[in-house]
């Protein structure tokens, strides 16, 4: 069955259009990009939950076998304009009941609007990987991390986390420094599965990122200046050009599960082979 997917992008127009300059892609371009690269019949349309765009009805999500929420440097921590439409249209997603999953901020999102609230993380921000990733007894047996070991590292980036779950959230795994890696959240009639990582992304993207919040990462006593954060940057390139860079991998301290693209985009992998199910019983 060809999946039709709706990708949901909460970056305002100049922060898409700063990061195709960075990268060649918008955050949810990225996101279709890694899912056509999984599903290559899938039918994708986008929208924006931040721009004033008309949002969908709750038959017209019905008529999707899945929603995605990409990245983006909304602060959902923070009263504004942008975080209250964001958390309306994921409102109205819990409430068609069409399946959802989201990255980073979209994850943030989903629990703002079932009723959590988020907040900026106590030490530097997460840039780069997430080290350490760890499933609860509840995230060992859920879909969502299926073939994922118990412990992994996944690229990510962000300034914020998750404070409190809302009442129908289940943690899937954590960090020491980020109480919720991954979770699934039961609000309305929807059903939402997330990461404060980021699957989608490839290691240049994650370059690419360092390289664009390199002020912050001095700030933060991250990285000693711009040089530093350049090779290690080059570093990550040149692993993203070839893999098999055992070498590489071993200096920056990252096995296959990010290295190896299946693996990496494994949460993914899994929330389509949620939709491909849920689409043959609605």
């Amino acid at each position: 069955m060809s999946l039709k997917l709706l990708i949901v992008a909460s970056e305002t127009p100049d922060q898409a259009e700063a990061r195709r300059q960075s990268v060649g892609a918008a955050s949810h371009e990225t996101y279709a990009s890694t899912l056509r690269s999984l599903a290559e019949d899938a039918s994708i349309d986008f929208v924006s939950c931040v721009d004033g765009s008309k949002t969908p009805s709750h038959q017209e999500l019905r008529r999707y076998d899945g929603v995605v929420y990409a990245g983006s440097p909304i602060q959902m921590h923070e009263d504004g304009e942008e975080s209250r439409s964001a958390a309306r249209f994921a409102t109205d997603v819990f409430e068609s009941g069409t399946p959802a999953f989201g990255s980073c901020a979209g994850l943030q999102i989903a629990v703002v609007a079932a009723g959590g609230t988020c907040k900026p993380r106590e030490k530097a921000m997460e840039a780069g990987f997430a080290r350490g990733i760890t499933a609860t007894q509840a995230g060992r047996d859920h879909p969502l991390l299926r073939g994922r070991p118990i412990v992994w590292d996944a690229p990510a980036m962000h300034f914020s986390v998750i404070d409190t779950m809302p009442a129908g959230g289940v943690v899937l795994a954590r960090t020491k420094s980020t109480p919720v890696e991954a979770a699934e959240i039961r609000s309305g009639n929807g059903v939402f599965w997330g990461v404060q990582y980021h699957p989608e992304l490839t290691i240049a993207e994650i370059a690419a990122s360092l390289r664009r919040q390199a002020d912050d990462l001095i700030a933060q006593d991250l990285a000693k200046d711009g040089r530093t954060i350049e090779d290690y940057a080059a570093l990550l390139d040149e692993l993203d050009k070839d893999a098999s860079r055992g070498d590489i991998a071993w200096r920056i301290g990252i096995d296959d599960e990010i290295t190896d693209a299946t693996k990496r985009t494994s949460e993914l992998r899994s929330f389509l082979q949620w939709c491909s199910k849920a689409g043959g019983t609605r």
